[in-house]
C-alpha cells in the first residue's frame, strides 16, 4: 500500500448525512474482484443521468472543488459491508475521508486499503464546511503522526483517534500480510524456542 504519513490538500464537501455503500457505488458495478476502474463510478447515480452524462449539480461535477480529501456528513459508509465502496473513493483519487461519525465496517475497509477514515466532531465539520463554502481553495492538512488535521487557513485544529495497529500499517504502507513479514526474525526465533516432544 502507499504509505500515509501528512497530507496537504484541498477537498471536496459532501454535506449529506447517511450516505451508504449503495450510493458511494452501485451493487450493480460489484462484479470486477480487482480494485481498479472502480472510481469512474464512485456515487455514479448522484453523478450521472441515465445517458451518463454529468449532472451540472453534483460535487464530483464542479471544477470549483478538486483534491484529496473527502468532507463527507455524518454516518458516513452505512448500509452494506462492500469493500469496493472504499475501493471507488480511492480509485477516484481520495487518500482521506472526514466525517463525523463512520459506519464500523466501512471504517475497517478504509483502513485496510490505504484510505485515512477521520473522525472529527460535528462542529469541526461544520468549520470545515463553512470555510470550504468561503474559499473553495482551503487546505486542509492531516498528520497522521500527530493524529491531528488542521483547517489551514485558520490554523483550527482537532485530534482524531485510530486504532495503534492500523496507524502503524498506514505510516509505512503495509497491509496485514507486510505486517507480519516484518515480524519474521522474531517468529522465527519463537519457533526454535519451541520444544518438540
Amino acid at each position: 500500500m502507499e504509505k500515509f504519513t501528512t497530507l496537504s490538500s484541498t477537498a471536496v464537501p459532501l454535506p449529506i448525512e447517511n450516505v451508504d455503500t449503495d450510493q458511494i457505488i452501485p451493487a450493480r458495478f460489484l462484479k470486477a474482484t480487482t480494485r481498479e476502474g472502480f472510481g469512474e463510478n464512485l456515487f455514479c447515480d448522484w453523478r450521472y443521468d441515465g445517458d451518463r452524462s454529468p449532472k451540472r449539480d453534483f460535487i464530483l461535477n464542479n471544477p470549483t472543488y478538486e483534491g484529496k480529501v473527502l468532507v463527507a456528513g455524518k454516518n458516513f459508509g452505512c448500509g452494506s459491508s462492500r469493500e469496493h465502496a472504499v475501493w471507488a473513493i480511492y480509485d477516484y483519487g481520495f487518500r482521506a475521508v472526514v466525517s463525523s461519525f463512520f459506519a464500523d465496517i466501512f471504517k475497517s475497509n478504509a483502513l485496510n486499503n490505504g484510505l485515512l477514515p477521520v473522525k472529527v466532531s460535528d462542529e469541526f465539520l461544520h468549520k470545515i464546511f463553512t470555510e470550504i463554502e468561503k474559499n473553495p481553495q482551503t487546505q486542509i492538512r492531516i498528520d497522521l503522526e500527530a493524529q491531528e488535521i488542521t483547517i489551514v487557513p485558520t490554523q483550527k485544529t482537532e485530534n482524531f483517534e485510530i486504532d495503534v495497529y492500523k496507524k502503524t500499517c498506514l505510516l509505512n504502507g503495509y497491509d496485514d500480510i507486510d505486517y507480519l513479514l516484518t515480524l519474521k526474525e522474531e517468529i522465527e526465533q519463537f519457533e526454535q524456542k519451541q520444544v518438540i516432544f
